[in-house]
C-alpha cells in the first residue's frame, strides 16, 4: 500500500527569522494604557497639590493661631468674670448675714430695754399705790385725832403750873439728835407734831396729834411778839404742814426731816407762818 502524499506549501525565505515588530495591542490594552497614563498624571497632580498644601500649612496655622488665642482669651475673661461674680455674690451674702445678725442683736436689745422700762414702770406704779395707801391711812388717823381733839379743845389747854415752860424746853433739848420718822411718837424717833405733843404733855397740856390741828390750839400770837414756849407753824392756819417750838434768841427746836432729825435752827433761815401760845 502506498502512503498518502503530504502537500508542500511554499515558505518565504524570511519565514525562519523572528519578526521585530511589536505585537498589535487590542482595544482593551490601549484603554488600560491610557488609563494608567492618566492615573499617573493625576497621581502626580495630587502629589503636587499635596506638596503645595504641605508647603502652605504653616500659613494656615499662622492664620488660625490668633483665632485660637482669641477664643482662649474669651474663655479666660469669662472665667474671670464668673469668679468675680461669685466673689461679689459671696460678699453680698456675707453683708446680708451681717445685717441680719445686727438687726437681731438690736431687736434683742430693744426687747430687753422695753422689758426693763416696763418693770420700772410697774415698780413705780406699785410704789405710788403704796404711798397713796399710806397717805390715806395717815389722813384717816389725822381725821380721827382731829375730831377727838376738836371736841376737847376748849378744855384741853389749861394754864400750866409755874416753871412749865422750862420743863417743856428741857424735854425738847433732851431729844436733840433723835431721828425723824414720819408717824413715829418716840422715845428715840419723832415727827414734828409728835415731838411738840410729847413736850407739852410733860406739863399736863394735851395737844392734838397733827400739825394742822396744833396750829388751831391756844391763842394766836404775832410773830413780832413770840415768847419762849410758843408753838410755831408753817403753812396756813388749820392746814399747817410743820410745827416747832420757839426756844428764844431767834431759834426754834423741831423734828425737821429725815436727813436732820431733831435739831435747833435759826428762825431767820426758815421764817414761820404763824404762832400760837398754849402756856
Amino acid at each position: 500500500m502506498k502512503e498518502p502524499l503530504v502537500p508542500v506549501v511554499p515558505m518565504s525565505h524570511t519565514a525562519h527569522i523572528r519578526s521585530h515588530r511589536k505585537p498589535r495591542r487590542n482595544a482593551t490594552s490601549a484603554i488600560a494604557v491610557r488609563a494608567g497614563v492618566a492615573g499617573g498624571v493625576l497621581s502626580m497632580a495630587a502629589a503636587g497639590a499635596s506638596a503645595s498644601a504641605s508647603a502652605a500649612e504653616p500659613v494656615t496655622q499662622t492664620i488660625e493661631l490668633p483665632t485660637l488665642t482669641a477664643d482662649l482669651s474669651a474663655q479666660v475673661s469669662q472665667s474671670a468674670a464668673a469668679t468675680q461674680q461669685a466673689a461679689a455674690n459671696y460678699e453680698l451674702r456675707a453683708e446680708r448675714d451681717a445685717a441680719a445678725a445686727k438687726a437681731a442683736a438690736e431687736a434683742k436689745k430693744d426687747l430687753a430695754e422695753a422689758k426693763k422700762k416696763a418693770e420700772a414702770k410697774k415698780k413705780a406704779a406699785e410704789a405710788a399705790r403704796k404711798a397713796a395707801a399710806e397717805r390715806a391711812t395717815r389722813n384717816a388717823e389725822r381725821a380721827t385725832l382731829s375730831a377727838s381733839a376738836s371736841a376737847s379743845a376748849s378744855t384741853s389747854v389749861s394754864a400750866p403750873a409755874s416753871g412749865s415752860v422750862a420743863t417743856v424746853i428741857s424735854f425738847l433739848k433732851a431729844q436733840v439728835g433723835d431721828a425723824y420718822v414720819m408717824g413715829a411718837t418716840g422715845p428715840n424717833a419723832w415727827d414734828c407734831s409728835s415731838l411738840v405733843q410729847a413736850a407739852y404733855k410733860q406739863v399736863g397740856v394735851d395737844l392734838p396729834r397733827v400739825s394742822q390741828d396744833q396750829s388751831m390750839a391756844g391763842t394766836d400770837v404775832p410773830l413780832s411778839d413770840i415768847q419762849v414756849g410758843d408753838i410755831l407753824y408753817w403753812g396756813g392756819k388749820g392746814s399747817a404742814y410743820h410745827v416747832g417750838v420757839y426756844i428764844g434768841d431767834g431759834q426754834y427746836l423741831d423734828a425737821a426731816n429725815p436727813s436732820k432729825g431733831v435739831v435747833i435752827q435759826d428762825l431767820s433761815g426758815y421764817p414761820a407762818s404763824g404762832a400760837v401760845r398754849v402756856l
